[in-house]
């Protein structure tokens, strides 16, 4: 794997954000939810996200997650996604969310 620098470093914006909204997407090729996020100042964004295997749309409303907010628009089937949720493959490829230990004001800057 390469190593970056610094400077390299400093131009992603990595953000906390709190889920507001959840939609099945069936039309993405893997299982996945629509998620409308809630970045503070940063106002709203739309993620596509490949959470299905481990998290409900019940627990997943109202929940703080970590992304990078600082994406082109990436269009996937017929959804635009303005960000990349952040996570964690376990064992068995399946995603586990990146999360603060303590709920934090939305918009927070990771760094």
């Amino acid at each position: 794997m390469s190593t970056i620098t610094w400077s390299d470093f400093e131009k992603i914006d990595i953000r906390v954000g709190t889920i507001v909204e959840i939609n099945d997407f069936p039309k993405a090729k893997k299982p996945a939810y629509q998620l409308k996020i809630d970045f503070g100042s940063l106002g709203f964004k739309n993620s596509s996200a490949q959470i299905t295997d481990l998290y409900t749309k019940e627990e997943l409303l109202n929940r703080q997650i970590i992304a990078v907010v600082n994406f082109a628009p990436k269009q996937i089937a017929n959804f635009i996604s303005e960000c990349l949720v952040l996570g964690i493959y376990n064992s068995q490829n399946k995603v586990i969310l990146l999360s603060s230990a303590q709920k934090v004001e939305n918009g927070l800057k990771i760094g």
